[in-house]
């Protein structure tokens, strides 16, 4: 209508004298540090090579129906439907994948800190020696096939021989094909390898700490060992803290080897069955890749939500 004013909107400059500032601040701490970038560029190219564009890719490949011979079908929802409401052998592996990571991802955890925490207590050559000692599982190979001696199903196996000489048992127990044992010695043999990378790391945190603050801390009141770990050792430590929860739960998650090696791939009624040896049964053997992308997104998500957390729960140490 006529008589009415016109509005026009208008970009404001100081608008655009912002972004272009930014960007000009971006563009000059980029050439001001293009040698670390450089030096970093390798492993960032290798890291989106083999984790970020899988990951994207198995994402996108989870809508799909793919069996590597026909072209991929898309499916929607309907892998993840699958998943949840029809795959009663998942919900055996989610419910055993989750009582190992309740289980080992915390147990585990505490006893590498207690381990690290005491050993690092003792002179330098003792405490080289005991590091070594309880390091050695984790970086022994396939070490813990010693296990399968120990519980093997005939007499001559360690724990049915000293079993049956003690006389609690007259015949050998068949461990490792028993529904009743065999996620439990799993169980013990994945607490017995986990003193591993996080233990160096809180062993290499302790040393870190500055003695001073412990003097420090002394004169302001802390007035025993626990006080003192609860107000200056562990905050001290939450870098060492948080990379040790972070391996601990992705451990804890992605148990598979020790199953196989122990129980059998699958083991017996699916006792020691996980969703990362349920991954390989789709993923490997049938080659529905659509399917396994489903089941290896859930695992990431699952993995990701614990690790987030987990984090939250340790930034509120030392308050």
């Amino acid at each position: 209508m006529q008589g009415e004013p016109v509005i026009q909107t208008v970009k404001s400059p100081k608008a655009n004298v912002q972004k272009n500032s930014r960007w000009v601040s971006f563009i000059k701490e980029l050439k001001r540090s293009k040698h670390y970038y450089l030096l970093m560029s390798p492993y960032m190219i290798i890291f989106f090579l083999f984790t970020v564009i899988p990951v994207v890719f198995s994402f996108a490949l989870s809508f799909f129906y793919f069996n590597m011979l026909e072209f991929p079908r898309f499916v929607g929802w309907q892998n993840y439907s699958r998943l949840f409401l029809n795959d009663d052998i998942f919900m055996i592996a989610l419910k055993n994948t989750l009582m190992f990571a309740v289980i080992t991802g915390p147990v585990s955890y505490i006893a590498c800190f207690v381990f690290a925490w005491i050993i690092n207590e003792l002179s330098p050559k003792v405490r080289a020696f005991m590091t070594l000692v309880f390091y050695a599982p984790s970086i022994s190979g396939n070490v813990y096939f010693i296990w399968l001696i120990i519980f093997s199903g005939d007499s001559y196996g360690y724990l049915n021989g000293f079993l049956m000489k003690a006389g609690f048992i007259l015949e050998p127990i068949q461990w490792l094909l028993n529904e009743n044992y065999i996620l439990w010695i799993v169980i013990i043999v994945q607490l017995w390898l986990s003193l591993g990378t996080s233990f160096l790391a809180f062993i290499a945190g302790l040393q870190t700490i500055d003695k001073s603050l412990i003097e420090a801390g002394a004169m302001d009141g802390i007035k025993n060992r626990w006080q003192e770990l609860w107000y200056i050792t562990l905050p001290s430590m939450r870098p060492q803290l948080m990379f040790g929860a972070v391996m601990q739960i992705t451990t804890a998650f992605a148990v598979a080897d020790i199953s196989i090696a122990l129980a059998g791939f699958p083991s017996v009624n699916y006792a020691a069955h996980t969703i990362v040896t349920h991954l390989m049964d789709f993923g490997t053997i049938r080659f529905e890749l659509g399917y396994a992308s489903a089941i290896a997104t859930f695992l990431f998500l699952l993995m990701v939500g614990t690790n987030k957390l987990t984090q939250k729960m340790l930034r509120r140490i030392g308050e």
